[in-house]
């Protein structure tokens, strides 16, 4: 009888948060779990430093290519085959990273990872935000800010400790049973939701779009370490700028564009785009300038100076119990303004002088970044999406990223040229440029406050009924039950 076959019988809304949380943080690691083993990998290779650098400079390039098309994609293929498939093929990839022979298998299995990385975090908050209407959304706080904010400094430690005690292969290999495993539930426990694209696919903005967002990262990611006046940056900027520029005319003017721009008319999503921009550049900017401002005031190392930074992930933790409580009750704008403005406060504390040359004071202030800096970050992420419905959410997703990464890599850059390049050993003696640059971080961090202002008052309030089996599909526990298909 076909009624005797078994299948997994797994919550949907239980499995998409498993199986969202499992691929965030495996793409959360691997943004920054390399970075110590490079000079390793490089001894192994018998290749110098600067080639191995490549294997980040693939990634981070390769991500950024793969955020344009990621709502076109879920949106024509299903946000479940979309999610899985790049989560299969980050695990497969990370699987070819651990076993590569030479450094140019890396380099592109690197690539690899890094496309299905860019699409697997829009693709997997639109399969998120889907599952759980906007009301439900406060609750997720504690799942978002695991990948965001523990994975990623977790990275530098763990890599580290996997490079010494074991290889730089296991870097790579512990991705391959936590992706099979959640692609397994994810096949039976994830629903489909084909939205059906509008029009033909947007050719003309993906040759422009994908390109640009390439040669940006490529540029703002390498131009302060190795000049930006180097043919290859300097290049990629002009060429990445003139492509952008071509991009957003096209996307405006277009029927059916790659990117829905106008999507950001939107008051507050608008404005929580803008947020995440100016809130990514700032925290980016000062857990990259920081490290070594502490390096040049203290002479301490590296190690030392990258352990500075990893209370402001144990804030951000604590972030999200703040945001589940307090958000109900105090609204998006109550709560966002006043966390935004007490960060703007703290980061400019950490540019005073003595305030860096005392370690406690330093956990003290990171910490309390990661708390109220957090605070604000998730109570954006989870409030700007009110107003976007499900037809629209995987665009959302994929714009709300692409301006969140764009953000957070400017603000490394402006950071850089504050700087002089980052180049320590020459301002060591005079960490005078790394507190102008704290300053810096401190004023975009305030500016934010004043786009905050736009964001409502009240928070999201659930629908007049009170029967989960009345609510329409994609609003409630019902709707999980059956595949959503539309086009």
């Amino acid at each position: 009888m076909s009624g005797l076959l078994i299948r997994p019988r797994i919550r949907p809304r239980v499995a998409v948060v498993l199986v969202y949380t499992a691929a965030m943080c495996m793409n959360g690691l691997d943004s920054t779990i390399v970075n110590p083993a490079l000079y390793t990998i490089a001894g192994d290779f018998g290749r110098p430093l600067s080639a191995a650098n490549t294997v980040e400079t693939a990634f981070l390039v390769a991500l950024a290519v793969g955020l344009p098309v990621a709502g076109w994609l879920g949106d024509r293929f299903g946000t479940k085959r979309v999610f899985l498939g790049a989560l299969t093929a980050f695990t497969i990839a990370s699987a070819v990273c651990g076993l590569a022979p030479d450094l140019n298998t890396l380099v592109v299995a690197r690539a690899v990872q890094g496309l299905a990385g860019g699409l697997l975090t829009p693709v997997g908050m639109t399969l998120l935000f889907r599952a759980f209407p906007p009301h439900e959304r406060m609750k997720l706080a504690k799942v978002l800010i695991v990948p965001t904010a523990l994975m990623p400094a977790l990275g530098p430690p763990l890599g580290g400790l996997l490079t010494e005690h074991l290889s730089w292969h296991w870097l790579f290999f512990v991705n391959v049973p936590i992706g099979t495993a959640a692609v397994l539930l994810g096949v039976f426990g994830l629903r489909e939701h084909v939205e059906g694209p509008e029009g033909k696919f947007d050719t003309v903005g993906f040759w422009l779009a994908t390109p640009a967002l390439g040669l940006l990262t490529y540029a703002l990611g390498f131009g302060p370490s190795q000049g930006w006046t180097r043919p290859a940056v300097a290049v990629s900027a002009a060429l990445g700028s003139v492509l952008l520029v071509a991009a957003v005319l096209h996307q405006v003017r277009a029927k059916t564009p790659l990117l829905k721009l106008r999507l950001l008319a939107d008051r507050v999503y608008g404005s929580a785009s803008a947020l995440a921009g100016v809130t990514a550049a700032g925290l980016m900017g000062v857990l990259f300038v920081f490290p070594l401002l502490y390096q040049a005031s203290l002479g301490a190392s590296a190690l030392d100076a990258g352990l500075s930074v990893f209370p402001e992930a144990v804030g951000l933790m604590l972030a999200s119990q703040v945001v589940d409580r307090l958000l109900p009750k105090l609204g998006p704008r109550l709560l966002t303004v006043p966390a935004l403005l007490v960060a703007a406060a703290v980061f400019a504390t950490l540019a005073i002088p003595g305030v860096a040359e005392n370690a406690w004071s330093v956990r003290g202030l990171m910490f309390l970044i990661g708390l109220v800096l957090g605070t604000a970050v998730l109570t954006v992420q989870i409030s700007g999406f009110e107003s976007i419905g499900p037809a629209d959410m995987g665009q959302a997703m994929g714009l709300f990223q692409i301006v969140r990464t764009l953000g957070g890599a400017l603000g490394i850059a402006a950071c850089a040229a504050v700087i002089g390049g980052g180049h320590v050993t020459e301002a060591a003696a005079d960490p005078g440029p790394y507190r102008t640059a704290v300053w810096v971080t401190a004023a975009l961090v305030a500016a934010g406050a004043l786009i905050a202002l736009r964001l409502p008052r009240e928070a999201p309030q659930p629908p007049p009924f009170d029967d989960e089996e009345a609510l329409p599909p994609g609003e409630g526990l019902a709707a999980d039950e059956a595949p959503a298909v539309k086009g």
